[in-house]
């Protein structure tokens, strides 16, 4: 007895036809998932080409969110619809970008911040994930830990550029995320976010030292709307923003190293 069901093909044989086939449908399956974000490409010769590949682009599908929302993916409004408040430095294609304004401002190049929706991230329980201590009579910071709040916040030049009034945790993680500091702005005090991650504290001397921005620039740190939460958009501008100092923070910076 055998398998043979001609004198060419057998159970094994036709099988294995048949896995091949389900993993190549399987492969194209995936790719064409991977293109529901970032497609279709845009050229920089012209707006009208549009740049897929293959496989293309699936149709939408539409996605059932958390909080209750829907989105659909790809989606038919445009990604990103900002102007580039820059310059190509030539004529030729992937020229660098001369900044036309305040870069950090403006979102050019590492300062650049995505249109994330302006709406807070949220625990497992719908509430706010990222909230200042002062809101969260349960937590509190270690004895063994130092504690920030009234420590000065020392910019990359030496100088002071604000006080820390309080901290905000991320209570999915249960870590510090931010350090809330009072600055001087044009129309008076005002408390703006400092990510811990783009700081130090300084034992000894007990205050809080940046290096991506100087004390003047602590004023013009993209605000947050409510005192108690911070959006998702809110903290892409803020983090790209100090990010963004530590090339256009000063002249010396954005110049070639000789």
């Amino acid at each position: 007895m055998h398998a043979a069901i001609t004198s060419y093909f057998d159970v094994a044989q036709i099988t294995l036809y048949l896995f091949w086939g389900f993993l190549a449908a399987v492969i194209y399956y995936l790719h064409a998932e991977d293109k529901r974000e970032g497609y279709p490409l845009e050229s920089e010769r012209s707006s009208g080409i549009k740049v897929q590949g293959f496989p293309a682009i699936p149709s939408p599908k539409t996605f059932l969110l958390a909080d209750g929302t829907t989105v659909k993916a790809p989606r038919a409004e445009p990604h990103d619809s900002r102007p580039i408040e820059a310059t190509p430095l030539a004529g030729f294609l992937g020229a660098p970008l001369v900044p036309d304004g305040d870069p950090m401002i403006d979102g050019v190049g590492p300062a650049a911040y995505a249109e994330r929706r302006d709406i807070p991230d949220v625990t497992i329980h719908g509430t706010p994930k990222l909230i200042p201590l002062r809101t969260a009579p349960d937590w509190h910071i270690d004895h063994n830990d130092p504690d920030p709040r009234g420590m000065p916040v020392i910019g990359l030049d030496g100088k002071v550029g604000g006080t820390v009034k309080d901290v905000w945790l991320d209570r999915a993680e249960a870590i510090i995320r931010y350090f809330e500091i009072e600055v001087a702005g044009p129309s008076g005090p005002r408390n703006v976010l400092l990510p811990t991650t783009m700081s130090r504290i300084s034992y000894s001397k007990r205050e809080v030292l940046v290096r991506s921005i100087t004390a003047a620039h602590f004023a013009k740190v993209p605000g947050h709307k409510n005192s108690d939460f911070v959006t998702r958009l809110e903290e892409d501008k803020i983090c790209a923003y100090y990010a963004g100092g530590h090339l256009y923070a000063t002249a010396a910076r954005s110049e070639p190293l000789t």
